[in-house]
């Protein structure tokens, strides 16, 4: 492996595969939220998959661990971020299967063209445009805030750029539930499986994992709560397989 840094940005190891990934040093950084997103998806060898809003890659390089996926692509609005991430791909030799491209989420049907993907995943960014602290640091605030995209811009490139019955799957927080669901119908991707991620047993949520089929028929299966820490402020068993640590 051979990556290229720049004096702002680090390496960090995944613990899965050997793989690494680049990242700002004061910049915005994957957390937890990408790592369960990249565990909740399903991808088999015959599956091409489009990640919305790719940032530093970390999903499309997880997912290429974790599935059979054939093709991962990357979409990414920010010059400088699209070109850290195709330096992370280059870096674990996975050009033969993971493609980075600098475009906006609202022109990905222009991109991609229509119904061109088995699956659309997304970490959009969580704050409702107008509410909450803009961050002074740019690419920190493009990732939190709907500044370039809003949920309603991701819904409908996702719905443009999937296949008849393609999949859709997101990460999100608790308090826009009401406007993903509503959201996902309005473009006609039926929510079909949902998933609360707590902190601790008994605690509320502080994430969602969401699934949606194109087209889908009517049908919410809601899943048990994933749990990251027990009592001991350890991760649960799940957690650790999340995180590849039980692998």
């Amino acid at each position: 492996m051979d990556f290229i840094l720049l004096p702002d940005e680090t390496l960090e190891d995944l613990q899965i595969k050997g793989l690494f990934i680049i990242q700002k040093k004061d910049s915005f950084r994957f957390g937890m939220d990408a790592v369960l997103l990249s565990g909740f998806v399903k991808a088999r060898a015959h599956q091409k998959v489009l990640d919305l809003g790719t940032g530093t890659g970390i999903l499309p390089v997880l997912i290429s661990a974790k599935t059979d996926a054939k093709s991962i692509t990357g979409l990414e609005i920010q010059p400088d971020i699209a070109d850290m991430a195709q330096r992370s791909i280059d870096g674990n030799n996975l050009n033969h299967k993971i493609s980075i491209v600098k475009g906006d989420i609202k022109e990905a049907v222009s991109i991609f063209g229509a119904a061109a993907y088995d699956i659309v995943v997304t970490n959009p960014p969580y704050t409702k445009a107008g509410s909450g602290r803009i961050n002074n640091n740019d690419s920190k605030a493009i990732a939190k805030h709907e500044i370039y995209c809003k949920l309603t811009d991701v819904l409908k490139a996702s719905f443009a750029v999937l296949k008849p019955k393609g999949e859709f799957f997101m990460v999100h927080r608790p308090e826009r539930l009401t406007d993903i669901l509503a959201g996902m119908r309005n473009v006609r991707i039926e929510p079909k499986i949902l998933r609360m991620v707590c902190p601790y047993q008994g605690k509320a949520p502080s994430l969602i994992l969401i699934k949606g089929i194109k087209n889908g028929n009517p049908g919410l299966k809601v899943l048990s709560d994933l749990i990251i820490y027990n009592e001991s402020g350890e991760y649960t068993k799940e957690a650790r397989i999340q995180y590849s640590m039980d692998l």
